[in-house]
């Protein structure tokens, strides 16, 4: 059974550092991430100080994050956003995983996609046909 206390914890911590990240504080990441941290994205590095000084340079770091939905579950935690991008780059749609432990995340995968024109998608990409 899922310890809803943990959940929320990682919840709010990865929301709290999502929020900071967002605003370009992109050294709340060296308070968030274990030095041992590990990086499953292709070519992406692991190891905390070598994957923030990666991020400093990625787009993510110049984009407006807009959050869709956490979604959160003992040490795991999923967001699910739209990244666009400070240029003329397509509009991004975003998930990100987080697996954490003792208060900090231990690991990271991603899925990563350009969001179509609006008409090969009518139901959209990031919303919600509920209400």
């Amino acid at each position: 059974m899922t310890d809803t206390n943990e959940t929320e914890r990682n919840r709010k911590l990865v929301l709290e550092g999502f929020t900071e990240f967002a605003k370009g504080n992109v050294d709340i990441l060296r308070t968030l991430l274990r030095e041992d941290f590990i990086e499953h994205s292709p070519g992406n590095p692991s190891g905390r100080d070598a994957f923030v000084d990666f991020i400093v340079h990625a787009p993510v770091a110049g984009a407006r994050l807009e959050l869709k939905r956490v979604i959160a579950d003992g040490q795991y935690v999923v967001m699910h956003y739209l990244m666009t991008p400070s240029g003329d780059e397509r509009d991004t749609a975003v998930v990100d995983i987080w697996r954490l432990e003792e208060g900090l995340i231990a690991e990271h995968w991603d899925v990563v996609q350009p969001v179509p024109d609006s008409a090969e998608i009518p139901n959209g990409m990031l919303s919600t046909t509920q209400g």
